[in-house]
């Protein structure tokens, strides 16, 4: 199969978990691995992945090839594939914009991002950027919060007609004039808000959707999460939450039976500088049985967050360029409705499973 051309924003713990898995899966025999939701997605193997393409506002990331950038501070997600070749992609300045939040300049430097001093690539760089890579598939990974800057980037994007992966809560997927933009220029995107492997958003849903089946009325319920990596540190600052708050709670309401806003709380709870990139995931559920009995569940889910991430990422991507080479644009809704926690349309999730396989067979 020819590579896939992805270019990437941001050279964080996701975008390292997920140029790590490309060559840790690389290799291996299909007996030993482990991990992946597929193998062969659709002709596609994980090392069919190639990044053509990265910026980064960080100066110790800046000007170096990926293949260094992404073990490179603040960084601090597990490294299970140490060996990446150098790629011969340079990581180029990109535009701030919002994506630095003032309150990081209060934490120590080796927590948070230090913007460089390089002059801030224009539009008309970026774009020039990705068309002479010729990235197929852009791939934001961008702070939570950062309005201004993926919009910027979606723009860049059309300009320089690539595909998007919207890993992040701003609504470009589920936002009808984005969308239509897309589909326009005939160009698949998936979005918004990845939803991790195994994390804290998929067991609620799926358990929010246990409770409705078998008939238990939830009455309340919570989702706390603690974590130690700079999207911890990031979404501290609680005005830039309020896409990444709609995104999780509407990925349980969509699942369960109806329940007061006042009853359900889901968003980040607190930064714990030494859990890294390990999130610890807090959920109680309180209803109703039969014979309008009590009953109560407490949960508690420990992961590292961006592996996580980038075990769904690497299926989005490959879905994505299955579109491409049948010449599909606009929002891919199976894809985003299992991979994501606020697609277009909210599908529960063993139906958007089932949806997705179909989508892969074509």
């Amino acid at each position: 199969m020819m590579p896939i051309k992805v270019a990437i924003i941001g050279l964080g713990n996701c975008a390292s978990s997920l140029i790590q898995g490309i060559y840790y899966y690389k290799n291996k025999p299909s007996e030993e691995i482990i991990g992946l939701m597929h193998q062969d997605l659709g002709g596609y193997l994980p090392r069919d992945i190639q990044i053509v393409a990265a910026f980064d506002i960080d100066q110790r990331k800046v000007g170096k090839d990926v293949s260094e950038a992404i073990f490179s501070k603040p960084n601090c997600t597990k490294i299970f594939q140490k060996e990446i070749p150098n790629l011969g992609v340079t990581v180029k300045m990109g535009r701030i914009l919002d994506s630095f939040s003032p309150h990081l300049e209060e934490y120590p430097e080796d927590e948070r991002f230090v913007p460089s001093f390089i002059p801030e690539s224009t539009e008309e760089e970026i774009v020039e950027e990705l068309k002479n890579s010729r990235a197929e598939i852009l791939v934001n990974y961008l702070p939570v919060g950062s309005e201004q800057a993926v919009k910027f980037y979606a723009e860049c994007a059309l300009e320089a007609n690539c595909a998007l992966v919207n890993c992040m809560p701003v609504f470009i997927a589920s936002s009808l004039e984005w969308s239509d933009r897309f589909k326009q220029k005939n160009l698949p995107i998936i979005g918004d808000d990845i939803k991790s492997q195994l994390g804290a958003t998929i067991v609620h849903r799926v358990l929010s959707n246990l409770f409705m089946k078998r008939g238990i009325k939830l009455e309340r319920t919570y989702q706390l999460n603690t974590g130690g990596n700079t999207d911890f540190l990031n979404m501290l600052n609680r005005t830039r939450l309020k896409s990444k708050k709609i995104s999780k709670t509407e990925a349980v309401k969509s699942v369960s039976a109806p329940i007061e806003n006042k009853n359900i709380h889901i968003g980040p709870s607190d930064y714990v500088p030494w859990q890294k990139d390990n999130k610890i995931c807090f959920i109680r559920m309180e209803g109703k049985q039969f014979g309008n009995i009590p009953m109560e569940l407490d949960l508690k889910l420990s992961v590292e967050d961006s592996p996580n991430s980038a075990g769904i990422v690497i299926d989005a991507i490959r879905c994505c360029k299955l579109a491409l080479d049948r010449s599909q644009g606009g929002v891919l809704e199976a894809p985003s409705a299992y991979f994501m926690k606020h697609p277009p349309k909210q599908i529960p999730d063993d139906i958007a499973h089932e949806l997705v396989e179909n989508f892969i067979k074509g």
